[in-house]
């Protein structure tokens, strides 16, 4: 005899990251505190921004030096004002924001297990300010499981 598997809970919180600028904003412990609100042991963190200039990645969490060492690789691949871009509506750093974003990922997808989204040992959760000015970015947490 076949048994369905039980129903599964769903739980979606947002929260707001206010960046100083082009940079990294760490919000890995926002994370992990939404996934234990949501009471899902087991299952799918989602997290999603819904900006189109800034992203969101793991990254180490150790050395600060791997995400100056990003910021200034993707300087050199994606710079301010380059003359190849015609979307500039909003200044020179306005389409390489754009190209970053697509780049890197709007998206985030986690294993939950115990409560608590499965993070390597390095590993932490940024929102990637890809614009040199500061700007406030929404965050959405969707939490699916058991």
């Amino acid at each position: 005899m076949n048994r369905a598997a039980p129903a599964g809970h769903v739980a979606q919180n947002n929260f707001t990251v206010h960046t100083r600028g082009r940079g990294f904003s760490e919000i890995t412990s926002k994370v992990a505190e939404l996934v234990s609100a949501s009471g899902v042991q087991t299952g799918i963190a989602h997290i999603f921004t819904s900006h189109t200039s800034c992203s969101l990645l793991i990254s180490e969490n150790a050395d600060p030096a791997v995400r100056t060492d990003l910021e200034r690789w993707f300087a050199r691949a994606v710079p301010d004002g380059d003359r190849i871009f015609e979307h500039d509506a909003e200044g020179p750093d306005d389409m390489p924001a754009h190209v970053r974003a697509i780049l890197t990922g709007v998206s985030l997808t986690i294993p939950v297990h115990g409560g608590k989204p499965q993070l390597g040992t390095w590993q932490g959760i940024y929102l990637w300010e890809h614009r040199v000015d500061p700007h406030q970015r929404k965050v959405t947490v969707t939490v699916f499981g058991h």
